[in-house]
This record gives C-alpha cells, structure tokens and sequence, in this order.
C-alpha cells in the first residue's frame, strides 16, 4: 500500500474538491486524479462521487477513509518514534479537558510542567465536551483527554481516576435557605434557580437523573457553556450553579461566593483519563500520560471534599 494515495485521498475528502485538494498538495490536478484511480482499481470499488459541486465520499470511501486516517497517525508515530530516539520526548500531544472538570484546573499545571520537563513537547490542550473529544480520540485526531464518565464506549479505553461531589455555587444570600449552612438538600435545591450547561453536558445530565430519582424538578433559568460567562452570572445574582469541588475551588479563587455541599443525596461524578483502545501512544504522549497521574495525585492532597477512584 502507498501510503502517498491515501495521504491524497484523504486530502481530497476534506477539501471535498480534486482541484483544490492538488493545490493545497502541490502537484497537478492529472496526477491527483491518476492516484485516485489506481487506488480504486487496487480496492476495486468507486470511492468517490463526482459532481458539479465537487466530490463526495461513497460508503466503501467512508470506510477507507476512516482507515486512512488511522493508517497515516501511526505511520506519523512511528517518523516520531525512530527521529526521538536515545533523546528527549519530543513532539505534538494532543490532549482533551472536559469543560466545568478538575480537567480545567489541571490546564495550567499540565502545560507548566511539560514546558519545564520536556521543552520539545508541543502540548494542544483542547476544552470540549466529551461526546465531542472521545470521537477524536477515536480517530487519532487526539491522544488523550480527562472527561467525566467511565465507559463503556467503543474505540476508547477509560481509566477512572476521580469521583468528586457537586456542590452548589451562588452569590452571598443568592440561592435563599439553601444558602446558609455548610450543606444543602436536593429537596431544598428544587428551589433554587439554576444556571446548567445544556443537556448534552455530564453535569447537567447527573443533575436531573438526581432530581427525577427524587421525583423532584430541577428550576433551571439558564444554559450556560462559557465558564467565563457562568462564573460573572453567577457573581452577579442571576442564579446559582452545581459544581465538582475542583471547579468550585477554582471560582473561589478569584470571586467571593458560597459553596454548599449537595446532600440527601450526595451527587457524584466520575472522572476517567481516555485513550485510544487500538493506538499506542507516541513516547511524548506516554511521558504526558505519566504527568497526569502525577499531578491529579498532587492535586488531591488536602482536598477533604474529593476522593480518588478506587
């Protein structure tokens, strides 16, 4: 197999156009076509669909192109692997943090240490949610990533590392009884309003399952996805927000409000670091992959209101 045609071939498919995939690659559009053709004479099926539009992938095109895909990551790791040899870890890692996480705290200590420890590291830190990062973990678009959930998911291997409480966050006097005492009730949150991230989020999702097994609802008067924005309303008395303790702490650093922890019951959410089940990490990846446990570890020293996954 030449691995040139399927680096053209999957350029084709994202530039969904043969000319312009021959001028993003440089070489004359009768050459891009020519590789084009010996690849499905060699596969013996019609990959692409052409029209006046451009081209588009047929299903036995979709398949080959998801390999492709993987194909070129490990050959691109194994160029890594032989020109680091006997030196430093050295190369691109790409990591995913899942958004209101200890994933978002870890950001700064992470890149922090991998600029002290192995300068050569390119580190591509990617905040999203975690349907979003494990698909590009699955597709070698991503080595690894720190997210809420313990699988099982096809494609992604989970290793649970964390379970944290929620706690709920609000403005001094902002979220009414529930805010005086160090706890807080699922019956006395029912009225409290709410500002979540929207339904596709963990946090969100954990939240209501808590709510409807207690045949309550909960009062959500906004959908937030920006921490930024989230944290300012919050500051700013348009309602109150249900945190894990890591992302809590973090608030608390910069603004001056009240935490209560979530009882009767305690809500809690796992948090895993996700890697490919059928890629092997690259030796700058498994030197970022050793970081992370080391740092979560620190990270969890004197924190009463966490626990470490057994």
């Amino acid at each position: 197999m030449d691995t040139r045609r399927l680096y053209s071939f999957v350029k084709i498919v994202d530039a969904g156009s043969i000319t312009r995939a021959a001028d993003i690659l440089h070489i004359a559009q009768p050459a891009l076509s020519q590789q084009l053709s010996m690849l499905e004479a060699q596969f013996k099926q019609q990959l692409l669909i052409r029209s006046k539009r451009g081209v588009a992938p047929t299903e036995a095109g979709r398949a080959l192109y998801r390999h492709a895909q993987l194909i070129l990551r490990q050959v691109e790791l194994a160029h890594s692997a032989v020109d680091v040899s006997g030196r430093a870890p050295a190369g691109s890692v790409s990591v995913g943090l899942a958004p209101y996480s200890m994933g978002a705290a870890l950001a700064l200590p992470l890149l922090r240490t991998v600029r002290e420890r192995y300068p050569d590291i390119l580190l591509h830190i990617n905040e999203n949610f975690g349907g979003v990062i494990s698909e590009a973990i699955m597709t070698g678009r991503m080595d690894m990533a720190f997210i809420y959930g313990a699988g099982p998911l096809r494609g992604v291997q989970f290793e649970p590392l964390r379970t944290e409480g929620l706690f709920l966050i609000a403005a001094p006097g902002g979220a009414g009884p529930a805010s005086r005492g160090e706890d807080v009730s699922l019956e006395e949150l029912a009225d409290v309003a709410l500002l979540l991230p929207s339904r596709i989020h963990t946090i969100r999702q954990v939240v209501e399952a808590a709510f409807q097994q207690a045949s309550l609802q909960p009062k959500v008067v906004g959908e937030i996805e920006s921490v930024l924005t989230l944290v300012s309303a919050v500051g700013a008395d348009l309602g109150a927000t249900v945190l894990p303790w890591s992302a809590a702490r973090a608030i608390l650093d910069v603004r001056h409000l009240v935490v209560r922890r979530i009882v009767n019951p305690a809500i809690r959410v796992k948090l895993s670091l996700c890697t490919s089940d059928h890629q092997p990490l690259s030796e700058p990846a498994h030197a970022v992959h050793d970081l992370f446990h080391e740092l979560i570890a620190d990270f969890g020293e004197g924190d009463s209101h966490s626990s470490s996954a057994a």
